[in-house]
């Protein structure tokens, strides 16, 4: 008889073959899965609409409402697929009602202030170079940080780009999204477009022996956890107070755009969202900075009338 872990298996093998999801995706729905299965009285199908039930209150009762969120989108994602292989007859979470309000978290931005400040002490760096194997390492950082901000991509896009992904002589990024989602994005700065060619240049034996763009010292791909430490290497030279994440120059990126007037559908294609309304939080964003400029800015505030 076949256990809900053969079928567990069947379906990620199935997320990985057919839906072609990437690996961290697929690591996700394993832990969410094996968590929803440890949790169950019997390992065996059917599963009742008292289990489902129980498994939601004891999660709601653990986590924050984005990981429940993702929990049961996991479960039910599993389940659809039970019933379209016709593990099942029917699907239980077809009769249960899980909506809940999810309190609306703002994007964490980074002032265009402090984003000029924070580029201004690398490429100082830069200028006072102690070894050449420091050189070498801030010019990689310039590009990495250069194309991080210059693109909104995130980080895992960036660590995963491969040297035929960037066209300098074109000046475009060809990225690789969530779900295997392909996009294409123009560079529009020239001095980015410097940075990249300049780290080409300089790391052009270690790159003939990588197929990634961005290497560390040992010609690994260079990892997302290595990008949090240089950025927060380069805010404590700043002086920058603020707290600072890879993710920052994302929304960032996507918020100043929407401040400078371009449409929100342009801005979603150039994040690679599937849906509007997930974009559509960088336009709370800006009307905060709208209100903030409004209320302290206005010059209405400086007259005084009587």
């Amino acid at each position: 008889m076949i256990t809900l872990k053969m079928l567990t298996e069947k379906y990620l093998n199935y997320c990985a073959i057919q839906k072609e999801l990437n690996f961290k995706t697929i690591k996700a729905y394993k832990i969410d899965l094996n968590q929803f299965i440890s949790i169950l009285p019997s390992k065996y199908l059917p599963i009742s609409k008292d289990c489902l039930l129980a498994y939601i209150t004891q999660i709601h009762n653990s986590y924050q409402p984005k990981t429940i969120k993702r929990k049961i989108a996991s479960v039910k994602a599993f389940f659809r697929y039970l019933e379209y292989e016709e593990f099942i007859e029917s699907n239980p979470f077809n009769k249960i009602d899980i909506s809940f309000r999810q309190p609306i978290r703002l994007p964490k931005t980074i002032p265009a202030n402090i984003i000029q400040k924070f580029l201004c002490t690398i490429y100082q760096e830069k200028q006072i170079p102690a070894t050449l194997y420091h050189k070498k390492a801030v010019i990689r950082d310039i590009a990495v940080i250069e194309l991080l901000f210059a693109t909104g991509m995130r980080i895992s896009e960036l660590c995963s780009l491969k040297q035929q992904d960037l066209d300098i002589e074109n000046r475009q990024v060809l990225i690789f999204g969530k779900g295997a989602k392909e996009r294409i994005l123009q560079i529009g700065n020239g001095e980015v477009i410097s940075a990249l060619a300049e780290y080409k240049k300089l790391f052009e034996k270690e790159l003939a022996d990588s197929e990634w763009l961005f290497v560390n010292r040992l010609n690994h791909r260079l990892s997302e956890q290595s990008v949090r430490f240089m950025i927060n290497k380069y805010v404590k030279l700043a002086g920058i107070e603020m707290h600072i994440t890879p993710h920052m120059f994302r929304h960032s990126f996507a918020t100043l755009l929407l401040e400078a007037d371009v449409d929100i559908r342009y801005i979603q294609k150039m994040l690679g969202h599937s849906s509007i309304n997930t974009t559509e939080i960088y336009t709370s964003v800006s009307m905060h900075k709208q209100k903030e400029i409004l209320e302290e800015r206005h010059p209405r505030n400086g007259m005084r009338v009587e």
